[in-house]
């Protein structure tokens, strides 16, 4: 019976324990991620409360024949503008004028046209 002893001390090795850092330890099954709270829901939004931003306007693209003299003095006013430190451009100018001639009284429109030569239109001819 001694032997007997001896085999059943002898078959319950302990093994070491295996470091998670090494390459030999196998990953079992990855772990979960918790479940996602459930949305809290906040107090209902007035269409007035919602802040909308305006719709993009379409844009139009143009072309226009304009005297030399005119020309330059959209340069020139461009520069004044630079000067009181607010730089724009033609477009914005011209926009600007568009509003200027909007806020007019129907005899300044009219004497502002007056005031404006008639040219002809189209493409000057290549010289």
């Amino acid at each position: 019976m001694a032997t007997a002893t001896k085999k059943s001390t002898a078959s319950k090795t302990v093994k070491a324990p295996v470091k998670s850092g090494t390459s030999t330890a196998k990953k079992t099954t990855p772990t979960r991620k918790p479940a996602p709270a459930a949305p809290v829901k906040s107090a209902p939004v007035t269409p007035e409360a919602k802040i909308t931003k305006p719709k993009k306007q379409k844009l139009v693209r143009d072309s226009f024949t304009i005297p030399k003299l005119e020309y330059v003095v959209l340069d020139e006013l461009k520069l004044r503008a630079t000067q009181l430190a607010h730089p724009v451009k033609k477009s914005e100018l011209l926009r600007a004028g568009i509003k200027a001639l909007t806020s007019m009284s129907d005899a300044a429109l009219l004497a502002a046209l007056k005031a404006v030569p008639t040219i002809k239109t189209g493409r000057p001819k290549k010289t």
